[in-house]
Parts: C-alpha cells; structure tokens; sequence
C-alpha cells in the first residue's frame, strides 16, 4: 500500500521552498491558491504603500570586509528587519544588496509602525554591534501610497512577481531624501493622507520637491517618532516654529525664515534638518540661490492635461481650482476676515457637493476604486475642516496659513486630479 503522507511530504517542502522565495501574499494578491497556479502575465491593479530602506554609506563599510564578512552582516542585518516587516503587515518584495522593498497591502498605517519597529529594532541591533566591537550602523527609509500593478514579467522560462508604477519609483526617490535632509523616515503626501491614526504618531512637514517626471510638485513629511527621546520632545516643542520657518522660506521670506530657525536651533541643537535650512537661508543672502520648488504661492492653471474626459467632473475642477485661488489671493492679500471666512465656506460647502457628484458618476460606472476615492475625499474634508478652524481663528501667522492652504487645499486638488481622477478617465477610456 502507497503510503500518502510520504508522497504529500515533499510537495509541502517545495511549496515551503518557493514561500521563501516568493512570499504567499503574492500570491493571495493574485488571487491563487500558490505558484503552481501562477501564470506569465497574471497581474492585479490596487493600492499598496511602498517602502524602501537603505543602509547608509553601504559602500564604505563593505569595502573594509571580505566576501564573506560581507555576505554575513547584510544577513545578520536582514535578518533582524524581516520579522518586523512581516509583524506589522508587510510583503518583502525583493531584497536589492542592503537595500529592501516592501509592500504593505492594508493600510498606510501599517507600513509607518512597520517603518518605526524597523527603526526600533536597528537601535537594538546597533547595542549588539557595540558590545562586539563593530560600529553603529543608520538606514533610511522612505514610503509612498499609490495605485500600481501587481503581477508577474519574464519569459516562459524565467519570471518573477513585481510591481510596476510611478508611486514606487517616488517611494525610492523619497527614501534618497532621507540621506539630503538627515533624516530617518520620511513618507510622501499621500502615505500622510492616507493615514487613519495620524495622532498617533509625530510628524512635520519637511519640504515640497519637484521630483523627476513630475509636474506638480510633491509635499514629503517627516516622521521623528523613533528619535532619541531628547531629540523627539524638542521637536514637538518647536514644530510650529520649524513648519512656519519653512513656510517663509518657501515664500522667499528669507530673514523671517532665518531668525525663526535660529530659534529651533536654539531649542534642539540637534535638529538636522533645521541646520539644513539655516543653511539655504545663508545661501540665498548670500548668493541669492532659492532652492525651492519656485512656483508657490502662484494661482494653480487649468490644463488640458487635467482632463478626466467627463463634462461634469471636468467643469467643477476647474470651478474649484478658481476657488482655492480665490481663497489664496484673500489671505496673501490680508483682507478682512469675514471676506476669507465667507470664501472658505463657500469652498466647504463647494468640495462637498462636488465629491458627492463624483463619486455618484464613479459608481454609475462600477469603478473598482471607488472606495479608495471615497477615503480620499473623506480624509480632505478631515484636513480642511481642520484648516477652516485655524484660518477664523487665525491664531498663526498669515505666511503660515497661505502655506498650509497651499499644502492642504491646492495641492492636494491638483495632486488627487492629476493622479486618481485621471485614472477614473483612463479606466472609462480603456473601458470603452
């Protein structure tokens, strides 16, 4: 008699074999049971946080060690971030030299405690090299949230599960950003969007870059909860000062900027990016060299590029884009209050009914995203009921409030139209 068991064994050692080669949530992404049902070509579209890491100054250090040395430490290293990763919800899609890719399916959430355990854990890892004998070692990480493919390239003979999308080449540039402003952990305006528990966790707006391939320029936030206790409670006590000092910078307020920095040094001498700053502001007096994105401040353009492709949609874009120019000019102009209260109501009420009329026309069309707009739409209302409070308060500076109504309120519009809207139009377009 054919003992069963025996024959099964080796079936579920080859299947344990490829799950440490292709992790099963590709798979369950893909909707199949495992690799055997995968096929060239599979492919599924959905939104997913994408984050990569780095260890800094790789190069140097692998230079003072052998072959094997080498291959030992980026192990022992890896192998302290993977069951971190995995804990907090997250797919390692590949393993590039030191650095990682990770995919975090569920929510922006899980891929910033991924990112914050990751951090954690190096900090251990680092009191064991130590008592060792070996240096500390610093890793960036950058994340990004967006729309992508998930599926499978190659040939018949050759293939592999990837991802392809402009949001995971931003999540990459972002993660270069970390090494620019001294940073840890930085996360994209849309991984800050898309977060539900953002009390939860210590932010600051750090700069708006005009990355590569990109028209508008992307807002990139910093994430100082892992910092060394002295460091973290300084920058909480100094993050109005910093984000307005940025705010005057980006305005080409220059002295203001300066002087307000120079106060958050005063507080935490260790606060890198605010030294980076400093630094821009005596560039500019100097050199008169503005290394920021240029175009802030200025009324947003409807283009033709913006476009969904349905009427309705398209005429009430670009209704809001006058609005939030409107709404821009009343602060940048300093006139009354009952004036920018009146316009920031209208506004209110305006996005509103737009994103109800949206998301109706969506739903005529079984749009598979609808519920990823939904939450979009949901967290801007959030944002900008928020702004409305400090806009009739106006507790802040109005260099302040014109730049978070950029940051909140222009540049998300264009931002959400450019990308998910756009994708709306590409889908009834593909769809005939």
């Amino acid at each position: 008699m054919t003992n069963n068991k025996s024959l099964d064994l080796p079936r579920s050692k080859l299947k344990q074999a490829y799950n440490r080669f292709v992790p099963q949530q590709f798979f369950r992404l893909l909707g199949k049971e495992d690799v055997t049902k995968v096929k060239l070509g599979d492919h599924i579209e959905r939104t997913l946080t994408i984050l990569f890491s780095d260890i800094r100054n790789f190069t140097s250090l692998s230079e003072s060690m052998s072959p094997q040395q080498n291959f030992d430490f980026i192990n022992s290293y890896l192998s302290q971030m993977e069951p971190v990763i995995s804990q907090n919800g997250g797919m390692i899609d590949k393993y590039i030299g030191d650095a990682i890719m990770v995919l975090f399916p569920s929510e922006a959430d899980d891929a910033v405690n991924g990112s914050l355990a990751m951090l954690r854990r190096l900090d251990s890892y680092n009191q064991g090299r130590s008592k060792a004998g070996y240096s500390s070692i610093k890793i960036g990480i950058g994340l990004n949230t967006g729309l992508l493919m998930l599926g499978t390239v190659g040939g018949e003979n050759r293939m592999e599960g990837t991802v392809i999308s402009d949001a995971v080449n931003l999540a990459s540039r972002i993660e270069g950003m970390t090494k620019y402003y001294g940073v840890n952990l930085l996360i994209s305006e849309h991984t800050y969007h898309n977060l539900k528990n953002i009390r939860d966790y210590h932010i600051r707006f750090i700069d708006r870059v005009l990355v590569k391939g990109k028209n508008q320029p992307q807002s990139v936030y910093e994430v100082f909860t892992a910092d060394k206790a002295s460091v973290r409670e300084a920058k909480i006590e100094t993050i109005k000062i910093f984000e307005e000092a940025l705010g005057s910078y980006h305005l080409k307020k220059i002295e203001n900027a300066r002087d307000l920095l120079q106060k958050c040094l005063a507080a935490n001498p260790e606060d890198i990016p605010a030294k980076f700053y400093l630094d821009r502001c005596e560039k500019f007096l100097n050199s008169g060299v503005h290394e920021g994105t240029g175009e802030i401040d200025k009324n947003v353009i409807w283009d033709e590029d913006m476009k969904v492709g349905v009427k309705e949609i398209d005429d009430q874009h670009k209704e809001l884009f006058e609005y939030a120019n409107t709404l821009m000019t009343a602060i940048r102009e300093g006139k009354d209050q009952n004036e920018v209260e009146k316009v920031i109501s209208f506004l209110n009420e305006y996005v509103e009914d737009h994103f109800r009329d949206e998301e109706k026309i969506m739903e005529e069309h079984d749009y598979p995203f609808l519920s990823f707009q939904k939450e979009q739409h949901e967290n801007f209302i959030k944002y900008f009921k928020g702004l409305e409070y400090e806009l009739k308060e106006r507790r802040e500076s109005r260099t302040y409030l014109r730049f978070r109504v950029q940051l909140l309120v222009v540049d998300w519009l264009v931002n959400h139209t450019c990308k998910e809207d756009r994708h709306f139009g590409r889908f009834l377009m593909h769809r005939g």
